[in-house]
């Protein structure tokens, strides 16, 4: 068995030139993850859509309903920063399922990986920073309530802290949120997560990668966790328009490594994210998201 990946065709869709959101980088990211091998036929997991009834676990029914219908206000769709079609629609229904397969294959597995997702911005009854419905909180819940895991951590290193997750999740004791994020980056007004790190503009690697690790480690122990969900966003790179910090691609690596090294060590199952990324060219994106599914796929298996 190959490292078990989840994924679905329709996560990119024709969507409008010049867009600040990089909507093509899913699909690329799959043909990426093809020609190096790491995908086939026999590894790729595609999940169904979400009811609204299912996600009303983590959001607001009414919310869900406007979305669908494409109810909502011009103020909510700004917030929101995508413009709504029949193909975001569809992608938006997927992609929670997506992490939450991920998930329970990666309870099933010890490792797998979700070709999206990390949309943490989204919160109960509003959409976010191109996040519409926040599949972290969503899986979390879902696993919860199904009892296939009695303690989650989420642990978000997307450069932009993981807002909605902490306001959804901050009566869930069973779900540990920890967000090492940009502080003087968006979101303005941040929530309170269990665990925060906010790093300073312009951090460079030698003291990200320290800082990642103390706080797994320390997440961990806080936690006691049977299942790790990664938000590995790629907007910490150096050159991301959106980051702020100065993480290098190396660095992109050793982090995905290490965080997902740490949690193989100590036979905790981990799931993994893309979350964030921006760049104009997004086939230079899709390599950087490539990343942490490199990393997972050489070390699947080895504990």
């Amino acid at each position: 068995m190959h490292l078990p990946i989840v994924a679905h065709p329709d996560y990119s869709f024709p969507f409008p030139a010049g867009h600040r959101f990089p909507m093509d980088k899913f699909g690329l990211l799959q043909q990426r993850m093809r020609e190096l091998g790491i995908l086939e036929q026999h590894n790729l997991f595609q999940p169904t859509p979400c009811s609204a009834a299912e996600l009303s676990v983590a959001h607001c029914y009414h919310y869900i309903q406007r979305f669908s219908i494409d109810a909502l206000s011009d103020q909510e769709l700004r917030r929101m920063g995508l413009p709504w079609s029949e193909g975001l629609r569809q992608r938006t229904f997927l992609a929670p399922n997506g992490t939450l397969l991920t998930a329970e294959l990666a309870l099933e597995y010890g490792v797998a990986c979700h070709l999206a997702g990390g949309t943490h911005h989204a919160h109960y009854d509003f959409g976010s920073g191109f996040c519409i419905f926040n599949d972290l909180a969503y899986a979390a819940r879902q696993l919860i309530h199904s009892g296939k895991t009695k303690r989650i951590l989420i642990f978000d290193c997307d450069v932009h802290q993981g807002d909605g997750t902490a306001r959804i999740l901050e009566d869930d004791p069973e779900v540990f949120s920890c967000s090492i994020h940009c502080e003087k980056n968006f979101p303005h007004r941040k929530a309170i997560s269990d665990l925060d790190v906010g790093l300073e503009k312009g951090l460079g690697d030698l003291a990200y990668l320290s800082i990642v690790k103390q706080t797994l480690l320390q997440a961990i122990e806080l936690s006691q966790p049977d299942l790790v969900i990664y938000d590995a966003g790629v907007d910490v790179y150096a050159n991301d328009p959106l980051g702020l910090i100065n993480i290098s691609l190396e660095g992109i690596r050793a982090r995905d490594r290490s965080v997902i090294a740490t949690c193989v060590q100590q036979q905790l199952p981990v799931a993994t994210v893309i979350g964030g990324g921006y760049d104009k060219d997004q086939t230079a994106l899709a390599m950087r998201h490539s990343i942490v599914v490199e990393e997972a796929a050489k070390l699947f298996g080895t504990h």
